[in-house]
Order: C-alpha cells, then sequence, then structure tokens
C-alpha cells in the first residue's frame, strides 16, 4: 500500500494546473447512459473514482475511449441495467446510475451504497423523488429494484438539500413526460455543470443555478461536447497549502467566481490573492491568522474544504471555532492532526483549534479523502517527516497531487 513521506518546512513557489472536477466529472460520465450517442468530455480527471466509475459504466455496456484528459462515451449498446454491490460499495457516486437507466431504459438494480466513513448519506430522497415520477421501486437484498414504463413529470420537494440527489431527479426528469420541478435544489457548480451539459444534449431546463429546476421533458437526447468545470476543491486545497507554509504561487485553469467564501477566508487568514478569467495567484509571507468558519450547502463554506482549512488553524495566530453541519463524522482527521502536535477539541459538531507555533513530523493516517489533503498540508508546515499511509483516499479525488506540489517546491514523494 503506498504511502507519503514529506518533508516539511519549505515555502511553495511556481505554478499549478489544476484538474477537471471529481465531483462534477462523476454525473457527467453517468448522463452517458441517457443517449445512444457520443458525448466527447473534455478535461476529464484522472481519478481512481473515475476509473471506478468508468468500469460501472463498462460493464453496462457503455462504450468509453479515455486520450489524456478526452473521454468519449457512447450509449448506443447498454444492454445490462444492472449496478452490483462490488464495484458500488467502492464509491457512493454510483447510484447516479438509478435515474439515467429508469428514464432511458425504464427498469434499473442498483445497490444500495451502504456506509461511509464520514457518515450516512442517505438515498432516501432520490427513492422519493423517482416515485413522485411514477417510478415502482422495491429494495430486497440490498439492491434498489426500480421500474417504470414512462416516468411522469412532478413537482418535487426534497426534505433537505441534496447534491447526487439533484442530479440523479434531474437526469430523469429530462427525459420524464411533461414537466418537471425541483423545489430545494441543490446549487454546487458542479450540478450547474451537469445541467449545462444535458442542455447541450438537447434537455430543456430552466433555472440553473438556482434552488428551483424547471425541466420540460423531451423524447430523446442527442450527442455533445462539454467541458468540465475546474475542481473548486482541489484549487483550494492548494491555496490552504501556500497559506500554511508560505510562497507565491498561481493555479492555472481555475476559477475564482465559484469559490468567494473560501477565498474570503484565505484573505481573512493573510493571504494576498489576485484573481483573473483562469487564474488565482496567491503570495503569503506572514504565519496566518485564524479563522472560524461553518459549513454549509453552496454558496456556503463547503464542507470539503473543512479539514483543509483546520489543518490550516493548527499552525494559526489565536483560537478559532470549526462548526460542521453536513457530515457527522467529519472530524476524524482531527487524531491524526494531534499526533503532529496540534491542539484540537471536540465538543459535538464543533472543534475548537488552538493554534500552536510549530507542528512535528509523525506518522499519520488518512481516514477519508479531504482528511487525507488536510495531513498533506499539516505535513508540508511540520518540521521533520511525516509518513502519511492510506493514502488510497488521496488518489481517489486528487491528480498526481505529489507531483503538483513537487514540482513549486515541496519535499514530497511516494513510497510503496
Amino acid at each position: 500500500m503506498d504511502k507519503l513521506l514529506i518533508t516539511g518546512g519549505r515555502r511553495l513557489n511556481g505554478e499549478i494546473v489544476i484538474s477537471g472536477a471529481k465531483n462534477a466529472a462523476l454525473p457527467i460520465l453517468c448522463a452517458g447512459l441517457l443517449t445512444k450517442e457520443t458525448l466527447v468530455l473534455n478535461n476529464v480527471p484522472a481519478l481512481n473514482d473515475v476509473a471506478t466509475m468508468l468500469k460501472l459504466l463498462r460493464q453496462m455496456g457503455l462504450q468509453a475511449t479515455f486520450e489524456g484528459d478526452v473521454l468519449s462515451l457512447n450509449g448506443s449498446v447498454v444492454d445490462k441495467l444492472e449496478a452490483p454491490y462490488d464495484l458500488v460499495k467502492t464509491m457512493r457516486a454510483s447510484i447516479l446510475v438509478l435515474g439515467p437507466l429508469l428514464a432511458r431504459f425504464g427498469e434499473a438494480k442498483v445497490s444500495l451504497p451502504g456506509g461511509c466513513a464520514i457518515g450516512s448519506r442517505p438515498v432516501d430522497q432520490h427513492i422519493k423523488g423517482l416515485q413522485a415520477m411514477g417510478a415502482e421501486i422495491h429494495i430486497e437484498a440490498g439492491y434498489i429494484h426500480a421500474k417504470a414504463k414512462k416516468l411522469k413529470g412532478a413537482r418535487i420537494v426534497t426534505d433537505m438539500i441534496t447534491v447526487t440527489g439533484t442530479e440523479n431527479l434531474l437526469m430523469a426528469a429530462t427525459l420524464a413526460e411533461g414537466e418537471t420541478v425541483l423545489e430545494n435544489a441543490a446549487r454546487e457548480p458542479e450540478v450547474t455543470d451537469l445541467a449545462n451539459l444535458l442542455i447541450a444534449m438537447g434537455a430543456q431546463i430552466s433555472g440553473v443555478g438556482t434552488d428551483r429546476l424547471i425541466i420540460q421533458g423531451v423524447e430523446s437526447l442527442h450527442g455533445a461536447t462539454h467541458t468540465v468545470i475546474a475542481d473548486r476543491i482541489e484549487t483550494a486545497t492548494f491555496l490552504c497549502a501556500v497559506a500554511a507554509v508560505g510562497g507565491d504561487i498561481t493555479l492555472k485553469n481555475t476559477r475564482s467566481d465559484i469559490l468567494d467564501v473560501a477565498l474570503d477566508k484565505l484573505r481573512d487568514a493573510g493571504v494576498v490573492l489576485t484573481t483573473g478569467p483562469d487564474w488565482i495567484r496567491a503570495q503569503m509571507g506572514a504565519r496566518p491568522k485564524a479563522v472560524s468558519f461553518r459549513t454549509t450547502e453552496y454558496p456556503g463554506f463547503p464542507t470539503d474544504m473543512q479539514a483543509q482549512f483546520m489543518a490550516l488553524n493548527c499552525i494559526a495566530q489565536g483560537t478559532s471555532r470549526v462548526t460542521e453541519t453536513i457530515f457527522e463524522n467529519r472530524f476524524m482527521h482531527v487524531q491524526e492532526m494531534n499526533r503532529l502536535g496540534a491542539q484540537i477539541e471536540i465538543d459535538g459538531h464543533t472543534a475548537i483549534v488552538n493554534g500552536v507555533d510549530k507542528l512535528v513530523g509523525a506518522p499519520v493516517m488518512a481516514t477519508d479523502l479531504r482528511a487525507s489533503a488536510s495531513l498533506v498540508i499539516a505535513a508540508l508546515a511540520a518540521e521533520g517527516d511525516t509518513l502519511i499511509d492510506r493514502i488510497y483516499h488521496l488518489d481517489r479525488g486528487y491528480d498526481k497531487m505529489e507531483a503538483k506540489l513537487s514540482g513549486v517546491g515541496a519535499q514530497i514523494q511516494r513510497v510503496k
């Protein structure tokens, strides 16, 4: 099992090219099931989660060819309408095949995703919405069995804001009969990116970027060419790294307009930020200041950046309060950071972080994707060597992170 060996204390200087967004690419891949024509997708990141999704789609009959960061999908011979447990258990986003399969083929058999390290992510909202559109759904032996001769438009109000729920129902509604209104829809940029692809495929969607999506169902969707948006979480992760260790880096192929809250917090921490249409420059010359925040749905502070900002707070001046409102188990990185000398206490859904003058390297273990990234940041700021185990979590969502950081001066290597 691979590990990362990081020698801390080096400033970061240079340029990093940001990859396409994992959380946009996964639902967009599933949209390939909605048409028998070809989708050409640019800026697709080379991630383990993308490879897992392609493995699932290929075993259904979807044809996929990858060249560099360009992916071609063709759904003309999809013939197996099932997502088996052995693939779904490794990646919860596999549930996103349910809506497209049901909408185009009238049936689907999809394994329940099971547990997740950072907490439960129930699929009941997906099921409730599809039932409102006329699907017959029952759960048996750990599988969702869904059938519908033809989905019908409906007004769907989800009990909570759910990103994958919005994406699943949006894809299903594109081929439903009549009008579907999704109330309380997620507004994340990745949802907007999916909607823009669907519109390019011939879907009729209004309200894109708002919490009320209106979809007029069409008979069929056609092929399209689309570029996956930049990964805002990867962008903000590297910005947290330079905030923690100092330096001057420019991030290319990214967007500042979908990162407002995170950029505001980085400015509060003392980072000097300048932005252009597709780049962000970050300059940091002093010890960061502590920043408090509360995670919430977009456009609020993203839960996927909570751990990375906590790493920054560990060596900041002052005390910060970090409140997690999205996932109940998303503080598992805390005990690992404390092994490096951080002073973090947990009080329910809030972590109180007392900034320390320095962290000291030690062996630590990654527990989930974003926790892995936070430990990389902490290790970059620590004195001496840190060995991070279980970095397969990191490979799920960061494209060649150690190579990108090495390119701007970090001393970081992958060891077997």
